[in-house]
């Protein structure tokens, strides 16, 4: 992840991080989206994968998704295809706030029981559309961690190109894991409030040991991407057109 974020801008991309959503649709597949004759349309994956294994799938526009593993669960990132890692990527940026609790993160960092991580569901974020929005970003971020005080303009710029890029929702299907012992952090309480309406499945530690914030040991998700107009979609994308809000 990033930097820790600060101020006011740090409360704007606190509430983009944690509230952003999307509006339901029904399923309609297409290789290609031209146009909104018919509403909006959001790309959607559905995927299974386990502790320690990689996710990734391209979606269009020269874009992938991927669930990177971590000792602690993964992370979503939204990358280029066939390019060098960019110093953050494309959900990251788009995600504030930076280095802390992250709806990209499905783990148990930032003291997140694994119970927590399941039950903050659904996960909204953002993310850069094109290499284009993606360099703006960057080149914003990048005059916003110049100085320690930020000018107002230079956090009201980086806004509003986070308030402008497309929307994501990350929800889990089903998962395992072994729960952990400890009480509910503060920030966990505050997004974890699904626990009982997602399926799941309790496992024992391996060793017989408990600990104070489990394991995440599978979980199966829908991702959803909002596709502006004329994102060419990858044809293992399923395209679900939805009344804009």
């Amino acid at each position: 992840m990033l930097v820790r974020f600060r101020g006011w801008l740090g409360a704007i991309f606190l509430a983009c991080g944690l509230v952003v959503g999307l509006s339901p649709g029904t399923a309609r597949a297409a290789p290609v989206v031209t146009g909104k004759p018919s509403g909006c349309v959001r790309g959607v994956l559905e995927a299974e994968v386990r502790a320690g294994e990689r996710y990734v799938r391209p979606v269009g526009n020269g874009l992938e998704v991927m669930l990177e593993p971590l000792a602690s669960g993964w992370i979503l990132r939204v990358l280029p295809v066939g390019e060098p890692r960019p110093a953050h990527d494309y959900a990251e940026l788009a995600t504030p706030p930076y280095e802390s609790v992250s709806p990209l993160l499905i783990s148990t960092d930032f003291s997140f029981r694994a119970q927590d991580a399941v039950a903050w569901n659904p996960r909204h974020f953002r993310f850069a559309a094109d290499g284009r929005a993606f360099q703006q970003m960057s080149a914003m971020y990048a005059e916003y961690r110049r100085t320690d005080a930020p000018s107002a303009a230079v956090q009201e710029g980086l806004a509003k190109l986070v308030s402008r890029a497309p929307e994501g929702t990350v929800q889990i299907l089903d998962a395992h894991f072994v729960p952990g012992t400890a009480d509910q952090s503060k920030m966990a309480a505050m997004v974890a409030s699904h626990f009982n309406a997602t399926p799941h499945s309790l496992e024992q530690p391996v060793d017989g040991k408990a600990s104070a914030l489990g394991r995440l040991t599978w979980i199966r998700f829908r991702i959803s991407l909002e596709l502006p107009p004329e994102f060419r979609a990858d044809r293992g994308v399923t395209l679900e057109r939805y009344a804009c809000p």
